[in-house]
């Protein structure tokens, strides 16, 4: 896929991402962070991209950072945050392999890898709510443009 239409592709991911977040929000349990979510999206050549939603700069930079961090994490192990952890922590695999110690793992759900219909993976984050929130939010999204989860 070029440039061009890979970013056009990310764009309408993270136009879904904007349109559902609202509903998430509804529910005070993802209101954590006062509306204030990120999500970022990394592609095969690690280009990074992203939107940050809410009224808090501070808050809404911290989420991205948080975001970016389960995207890369993605990025460079192929495998979904939480299940990464919980592969190393049972021995499963090696964590020296991708380069993220223990110290470096982000610990939370929220990272997932996708493919978008053309067979282009992604690797997402969100951060801002619960979870399970930010990865539904990422399915839904990914899933409303012809994607899945990988």
């Amino acid at each position: 896929m070029s440039t061009v239409r890979l970013s056009d592709k990310i764009d309408q991911i993270l136009q879904e991402a904007g349109k559902r977040l609202p509903v998430f929000l509804e529910d005070p349990a993802d209101r954590g962070s006062e509306g204030n979510v990120s999500m970022c999206i990394i592609d095969e050549n690690g280009h990074v991209y992203g939107t940050m939603w809410g009224e808090n700069k501070v808050k809404r930079r911290g989420s991205f950072q948080v975001a970016w961090r389960k995207a890369s994490q993605v990025w460079m192990t192929g495998i979904a945050t939480g299940k990464y952890e919980e592969l190393v922590y049972s021995k499963q695999i090696d964590p020296s392999k991708y380069g993220i110690m223990h110290p470096d793992f982000i610990g939370w759900e929220g990272g997932l890898p996708v493919m978008l219909a053309d067979g282009t993976r992604l690797s997402a984050g969100v951060s801002g709510m619960r979870g399970q929130s930010d990865l539904n939010l990422i399915i839904q999204s990914v899933t409303a443009v012809g994607g899945k989860v990988i």
